[in-house]
Parts: structure tokens; C-alpha cells; sequence
């Protein structure tokens, strides 16, 4: 038996037919049980056990070829997998695979005893070689660590459990046994769990048109099942939607008073909406931004003082800080917190276009000198690079999007434009979590462009997707891997998502089932670890 990784489905190893049986999960208990797989595991069920991510399911079983396993949607299986080439000889008893994603391991009957491949979106890759100390007997259980940096077996022959290292080269030298024993066979799971952390992603879209907002679980394979709506909704066109750092709160600017509104987030999806702020902003929510420390959340707006910034807790918006004492100078369209939560910058309409100040507990601090080279139009979208050394704008004029070093002392000399320029406005723009690629998100086909990002700049741009998004690029966003890239745009699907790797964009994945309603004007993806 086991949970998915977001705790929304459990799925059940069984003896008979069909052989392994996933259901809805919730504080109330079993949901409607899901279809079965098209094609079924060829026997009696001894283990089963989802990816770290809930993107797949396996399930070890008694009859060749030992191990099934399927793509998981968050509510159904995909089609099976590819057997691996070289199967189990016998028997599977449990099957496991490694946090990272990775490896999957099966426990077997007979000789090696455990059989490791890797894993990836694909399916099986070809397997590991054995180790050089097998197991010393049939393997009835079969556990990762927590660092994906150890395995276990457990065994039916004295010293009933084996470990090795792990690696991506495979299974290390054998661990020296416990002093003392088991005193008997590992016959289950328990017997060898580690006790593990999950990771649950998610991915949501700010548009326009009811329900203005639309959030996703979101899996190694892409979009999950979409989440109810909020039971109430944001009141107007959803311009910017951000995660808190630590996944607990999701906040959404939108067109129309109280111009923010922001919620509980759990793998279950939307909480009871939190009170409104006591002093609302003052004009169109364009921009919203969670501290990284998850203590402070910041919108830009329109309508003077062009940002608006709150403390921010398990109980929602605190009282207002005081406005920078030299505001902005047009609309707030972009803002963002430096990694470090000292600094904050928005973007606006009118000349400077981007203005940045020190963040403290206090709020605002004196405003950083202008750049001396200032972007070329209004500022669309602003972002600090994760490692904190550089700061960049997205602008509707040419180059579209300028880039500047940062350190405590502000900006520094303007980046040379990268050689190959986005086609038109830029909208949005984003580094990856390891700051080793920025993307601006623009009008103009093919409405991404991404390049890597170094201490030098911008390096040479990627080759496009292959599958382009479909319309006007209005927000763009990493997971927070770096695993994936997401694109909110103009046209339906309006919103689309690959895989990303140092090689660049990979192939689109499917669009999500239920699509957001309208215009995807801003996307984000969010996390929960426990």
C-alpha cells in the first residue's frame, strides 16, 4: 500500500485482479475508486509504490515480467511503460523509487535479488549493474534513503538486510552488517522504510475571465487534475499570482477592488480566502510578490503610491507599511524581493522605469540611485537573480529586456543586450532557481526567449521550443528545480509548460485537461515540502 506524494490518492497491491487498485484519498476517508490500467500487472501484487514527483506508479508482482509500471495523472493511469530489457528472473516482492526520481529498485526471488534501473519520464533505462555483494537471499522489501544516497534490502537469509551506497553509477560496496541482526526474515516494508520528505509542486495561473485564478498539482509528467476554484473568487481579471516560499499561501493581483486577494494553499488546493487587507492599494493590482523569507508580500498598482506592501503571516495581510518616501514614478507593473528579503524593486511606467530600495522590518528604506543606464521603456516585469547578484527588466521597447549587475550598493553597469533579441515587448522575465538562465516572456513569435546567464550576461539564446507557445507571451516562470519552465499567454491553451535542462527547452508537455478560462496573464509555481 501506499500514499501518492501529495496525499490525494493510495493505492492498493492486491492478489487478484486487477491487481492493484488506486482511490481518491481525503480527510474523509476513500473516493470512488479510479479505472484500472488499460493493461494490467500479470499477477498477484506484492508492492506497489508511486515517484517521488506522483508522475508514475509501479507495482512489483508475481508472474512475468515481474514489474509494471504506468504514468500517473493524479487520477488515472497512462499507458504502461516499456518493460525494462532486462527483467527480474523471478518473483517481485516491493518496489521503490529513489527521491530524486531517478532509480527504481525491485526486491526479488531469486538471484540478484535486487534489480535497480534508472528512471526518468520515459520509463526504465537499462540496468544497473548488480552489486558486488548480493543480497544473501530472496528480497522481500527494498527502501531508497531520504538522499537518494543509500538503498536496502531486506532478505529472507541471515543478515536479513544489505545496504549499499547509491549513486548514479549504481550500487556501491556493501555496508558492514549490524551488530546485531535481525533476528528473522524482512518480510515488509516496514521493516526497511526510511523515513522520507515529500516535495508536492504546483502551478497556477492568474487570467482573465471567471474563475480568474486556476491552480494544478504538478507532476514529473505535467499538469495534474485541476483544483477546485476558491470558494471566493478574486473579484477581477487576474493580472500576477505568486506562491508564499513555503507553499502555505497563494496571492493573486487582479483588476478590480479590493485589487489583491490571497488564500490558504495545501495540497488540497484553495483555504478560506483571508481577510482583505485594512488599507487596500489604491488602484489596478498589476504585480504581487512574497517575500523569500514568507514574512512580507508587496503588489504593484496602479494609482499613486504605485506599490503597497504588508507584513505577512498565518493570519494574512498586517497593517500597511509606510510608502517609500520617493514613490515610483508611474504604475506598478512588476516588483520583486532580492533572495536575501533586504531589497525590493518595481517596475513602473515613466521615467526611471525601475526603481529599487533596501527592505528591512521596518519597510522601505532610501531610495537606490537610478541606473545609470536606464531601461528604454516602462518597466513590465522585474527580477532578481536567485543567487543575488544581478537584477533584470523587461521593458516594451528595444532591447526588450536590460539586465544589470546588483550588490548592496545597487545597480551596477547595464549588461551588454544579449546578441540575438526577444522579437518585441517584453512582458515578463525570470532566472532559473540555480541563476544559470534567465527568459523574458514577449509579444512577438516565438514569445519565449530564453539564454543562459553567467557573471558576464547574457550567453548565446536557445534554441526555440519546438512546440512555440500560441500566443503573446505575458509571464514567465521556473519550477522551483529548474526542472520546468512556464509560459502564461494570450492564446488557448494559455498556458503552456516544457521540461528544462542546461540543453534548453524540452518537449511541450500535454495542456492541462481543464484550461484556464481566458488570457493567462501571469504564472507561478509553488512548493510544499513536509
Amino acid at each position: 500500500m501506499a500514499f501518492s506524494p501529495n496525499g490525494l490518492s493510495i493505492a492498493v497491491a492486491q492478489s487478484a485482479s486487477p491487481y492493484v487498485s488506486v482511490y481518491p484519498w481525503s480527510g474523509s476517508g476513500f473516493g470512488t475508486k479510479y479505472a484500472n490500467p488499460a493493461t494490467l500487472p500479470t499477477g498477484s501484487a506484492n508492492g506497489v509504490a508511486f515517484s517521488s514527483d506522483g508522475s508514475a506508479i509501479a507495482v512489483a508482482h508475481g508472474t512475468t515480467p515481474f514489474i509494471s509500471a504506468y504514468p500517473w495523472s493524479g487520477s488515472s493511469f497512462g499507458t504502461k511503460y516499456a518493460n525494462p530489457a532486462t527483467l527480474p528472473s523471478a518473483q517481485g516482492n516491493s518496489v521503490a523509487f529513489s527521491p530524486n526520481g531517478s532509480a527504481i529498485a525491485v526486491a526479488s526471488n531469486n538471484t540478484p535479488f535486487v534489480l535497480a534501473y534508472p528512471w526518468s519520464g520515459s520509463g526504465f533505462g537499462t540496468k544497473y549493474a548488480n552489486p558486488a555483494t548480493l543480497p544473501a537471499g530472496a528480497g522481500e522489501s527494498v527502501a531508497f534513503s531520504p538522499d537518494s544516497a543509500s538503498i536496502a534490502v531486506a532478505h529472507s537469509t541471515t543478515p536479513f538486510i544489505s545496504a549499499y551506497p547509491w549513486s548514479a553509477s549504481g550500487f556501491g560496496t556493501k555496508y558492514t552488517d549490524p551488530t546485531t541482526l535481525p533476528a528473522d526474515k524482512g518480510g515488509g516494508v516496514a521493516f526497511t522504510q526510511f523515513s522520507t520528505t515529500q516535495t508536492q509542486q504546483f502551478v497556477a495561473v492568474a487570467h482573465n475571465t471567471t474563475p480568474f485564478v486556476t491552480a494544478y498539482p504538478w507532476y514529473g509528467s505535467g499538469f495534474g487534475v485541476k483544483f477546485t476554484n476558491p470558494a471566493t473568487l478574486p473579484t477581477g481579471n487576474g493580472s500576477k499570482v505568486a506562491f508564499s516560499p513555503n507553499g502555505s499561501a497563494i496571492a493573486v493581483g487582479h483588476f478590480t477592488t479590493p485589487f489583491i486577494t490571497a488564500y490558504p494553499w495545501s495540497s488540497s488546493g484553495f483555504g478560506t480566502k483571508y481577510a482583505n487587507p485594512a488599507t487596500l492599494p489604491t488602484g489596478t493590482g498589476r504585480t504581487v510578490a512574497f517575500s523569500p523569507d514568507g514574512v512580507n508580500i508587496a503588489m504593484g498598482h496602479a494609482t499613486s503610491p504605485f506599490i503597497s506592501a504588508y507584513p505577512w503571516s498565518g493570519s494574512g495581510f498586517g497593517t500597511k507599511y509606510s510608502n517609500p518616501a520617493t514613490l515610483p514614478a508611474g504604475n506598478g507593473q512588476g516588483v520583486s524581493f532580492s533572495p536575501d528579503s533586504l531589497n525590493i524593486a518595481v517596475g513602473h511606467s515613466n521615467s526611471p522605469f525601475i526603481s529599487a530600495y533596501p527592505w528591512s522590518g521596518s519597510g522601505f528604506g532610501t531610495k537606490y540611485a537610478d541606473p545609470a543606464t536606464l531601461p528604454t521603456g516602462d518597466g513590465t516585469g522585474v527580477s532578481f537573480s536567485p543567487d543575488g547578484l544581478a537584477i533584470a527588466v523587461a521593458h516594451p521597447t528595444t532591447p526588450y529586456v536590460s539586465a544589470y549587475p546588483w550588490s548592496g550598493s545597487g545597480f551596477g553597469t547595464k549588461y551588454t543586450n544579449p546578441a540575438t533579441l526577444p522579437t518585441a515587448t517584453g512582458n515578463g522575465v525570470a532566472f532559473s532557481p540555480d541563476s544559470s538562465a534567465i527568459a523574458v516572456a514577449h509579444s512577438g513569435s516565438p514569445y519565449i526567449s530564453a539564454y543562459p546567464w553567467s557573471g558576464s550576461g547574457f550567453g548565446t539564446k536557445y534554441s526555440d521550443p519546438a512546440t512555440l507557445p500560441t500566443g503573446v507571451g505575458n509571464g514567465v516562470a521556473f519550477s522551483p528545480n529548474g526542472s520546468q519552465i512556464a509560459v502564461s499567454h494570450d492564446t488557448t491553451p494559455f498556458v503552456s509548460a516544457y521540461p528544462w535542462s542546461a540543453s534548453g527547452f524540452g518537449t511541450k508537455y500535454t495542456n492541462p485537461a481543464t484550461l484556464p478560462a481566458s488570457t493567462g496573464n501571469g504564472v507561478a509555481f509553488g512548493q510544499i515540502t513536509t
